[in-house]
């Protein structure tokens, strides 16, 4: 009777095992930290971007996000392109994505935005968690030297216990090895704002059409001071600061002289028009004060000013129909190459180095240093360039979207294995 029952029971046991090996395993489940602000539509992009590669790359995963702000309508336009996406926006639902989710993803941007979060992460459920394209800063706004170099280490020891790290140019990479860090994956991979494909097809088209902008036949120009005057937006309420309202007042005609001639050479020399618009919401009034006030009499009838901010959708949709876009800014050309549609950037000190993932990608003569004389020289010519020859400059946007293309490919298969492997 016992070596019956002990067949019996081994039996079961081996039932058991081949029906569990012979049962679908469960999709994994990731908890995807983004959303940072809807201030900017540069920061709205991010989240649309990555959720666009992992319902591309990894289609039956459950996603939840975890937002720092996703208000102005943001919810709702994630919410319809991608219906299945669970947000977790107070603490009862993230406890549960906590409980529930395999893997902690944090999304683009200026840096490691959410460690804090990565932290509570760990230390709650040590799980695994990686980093999608991230710019790694060398300067830090603390009030010590000691502090700052505190506040590095502990940013690159968080990075170093990561599964990977993917960082949105090659400096930030270079400068992450240089600190120590030891994630075992760490790779150039782009901004997740180049896979955003957010769409607001019927405002766009309203917006083209009142002010009589055909497809193809005209070129975005967004302006940019040194430091975002967030103490203008109402909504921000931030204090002025003194120090940097100073710098901007005192690069602002130097930074902005060089797209303001851009306007005029293309309005003269082609049949394109020009559309200055906004990255955020500070930049209606400096396009208004820099760009179009400053013009000269010929050139301002073929130059559109956009008065109100816009949603990521609609600025996409805007893009596709453009032949090109220009300025200060960085991710609208992002979303542009992220679309096979030109764009030029124009880069200063203040800012990260992100723009430098313009070299990372094959663009690094579309890139422009404004603190380099040499440089700023070469923006009018460039556009100008750009304006006159559309096929070439397609051309070249398609090869440098290639190369995007190819490494998001290559990090969502990283992330594949890795999502395989914390689930064994």
């Amino acid at each position: 009777m016992q070596r019956r029952s002990f067949l019996h029971a081994a039996g079961l046991a081996l039932a058991g095992a081949s029906l569990q090996a012979a049962a679908p395993a469960r999709a994994p489940r990731i908890l995807l930290r983004s959303s940072w602000q809807t201030f900017n539509i540069g920061d709205i992009a991010h989240t649309p971007g990555v959720l666009r590669l992992l319902t591309t790359y990894l289609p039956d995963a459950e996603v939840t996000l975890w937002p720092s702000r996703i208000d102005q309508g943001v919810d709702k336009m994630l919410m319809a392109q991608f219906p299945k996406l669970k947000i977790a926006q107070d603490q009862a639902a993230r406890s549960q994505a906590f409980d529930e989710c395999d893997f902690l993803l944090h999304g683009s941007g200026p840096s490691l935005v959410a460690q804090r979060h990565v932290e509570e992460w760990t230390q709650k459920t040590g799980k695994p968690y990686g980093v999608y394209g991230i710019t790694l800063p060398q300067r830090r706004s603390t009030s010590s030297k000691d502090e700052s170099q505190d506040a590095l280490r502990k940013t690159v020891d968080v990075l170093s216990g990561a599964e990977f790290v993917f960082f949105r140019e090659s400096k930030s990479l270079a400068f992450a090895k240089s600190l120590g860090c030891k994630s075992p994956v760490m790779q150039f991979a782009p901004d997740g704002a180049f896979a955003c494909d957010l769409r607001q097809e019927e405002k766009a088209e309203a917006f083209l059409q009142q002010h009589d902008l055909q497809t193809g036949k005209f070129l975005c120009c967004i302006p940019r001071l040194r430091y975002t005057p967030t103490w203008t937006v109402p909504s921000k309420k931030r204090p002025f600061d003194p120090v940097r309202h100073g710098r901007n007042e005192e690069m602002k005609e130097h930074d902005h002289a060089p797209l303001r001639q851009a306007i005029a050479e293309v309005v003269r020399q082609t049949d394109l028009k020009i559309l200055i618009c906004p990255e955020d919401q500070s930049q209606m009034k400096i396009g208004k004060e820099l760009l179009l006030d400053k013009l000269p009499e010929d050139v301002r009838p073929r130059v559109v000013w956009r008065p109100n901010y816009w949603l990521t959708g609609e600025a996409v949709s805007t893009y596709v129909r453009s032949a090109g876009l220009f300025g200060n800014e960085m991710h609208s050309p992002i979303m542009c190459i992220g679309h096979g549609v030109p764009a030029i950037v124009c880069r200063f000190s203040e800012q990260t180095v992100k723009g430098f993932m313009w070299q990372d990608i094959g663009l690094d003569d579309w890139l422009f240093d404004l603190d380099d004389e040499a440089q700023v020289a070469k923006v009018v010519p460039t556009v100008l360039d750009m304006a006159k020859n559309p096929k070439a400059a397609r051309e070249k946007a398609a090869k440098a979207r290639a190369v995007v293309e190819q490494r998001q490919r290559e990090t969502m298969m990283v992330l594949s294995q890795t999502l395989g492997d914390s689930r064994e």
